[in-house]
């Protein structure tokens, strides 16, 4: 019959080692760290990447602005360009009018299949070049989200790896301590001699 007896690393035995100790207080110290520094530590990555990814948002919503255009041009390529999971789209021409400045034209990515003659939204930089638009909150909120999940990981795979270093060190230990006790009491069990 096999069974397991909880906390014998904690009592008093001639048994017990030191490596024993070492172990069940890592155990512990690991259990602690997975249960607090590590969530913590994913905490504190995502507030810094959240104040991050805000301060970027916010200076793109400063630099760019959103211009109703008139397509003029034709796509740029036969065949769309699909990015990441957005909409396909393409290069083409574009002109809007300037409350102050009059008509202006730009090379603009807008959907795939738009004609000639279609009104397109459009960002535009300082510069007057065609960009992408500000982040979104939720671009902001999965930013944060994943920097905070992978930090956590981190930190967690950090942790863990420490644990196998420490319990790969604790076996040799107690495998050596075996070995200078087995050298004391063979010759006591076996006819052989030291």
């Amino acid at each position: 019959m096999r069974y397991r007896v909880r906390g014998w690393r904690w009592r008093r035995s001639p048994l017990r080692r030191r490596s024993d100790v070492v172990e069940a207080w890592t155990v512990l110290t690991v259990a602690l760290l997975l249960l607090v520094v590590a969530p913590l530590v994913g905490v504190v990555a995502a507030w810094w990447a959240h104040d991050g990814a805000r301060g970027v948002a916010r200076e793109q919503r400063a630099d760019r602005r959103h211009v109703r255009a008139e397509v003029i041009g034709k796509s740029a390529g036969t065949v769309p360009m699909a990015q990441g999971g957005r909409q396909p789209s393409a290069r083409t021409t574009v002109r809007w009018t300037e409350p102050e400045g009059g008509p202006r034209t730009a090379t603009a990515r807008v959907p795939a299949g738009t004609r000639a003659g279609d009104t397109v939204d459009v960002w535009l930089d300082s510069r007057g070049r065609s960009t992408a638009p500000p982040a979104s909150g939720m671009a902001v909120w999965q930013h944060t989200v994943t920097i905070g999940v992978c930090a956590a990981g981190g930190a967690v795979a950090v942790i863990l790896l420490g644990h196998a270093v420490v319990r790969h060190s604790a076996m040799r230990r107690r495998l050596a301590e075996w070995d200078q006790e087995w050298a004391q009491t063979e010759p006591d069990w076996t006819d052989r001699r030291a």
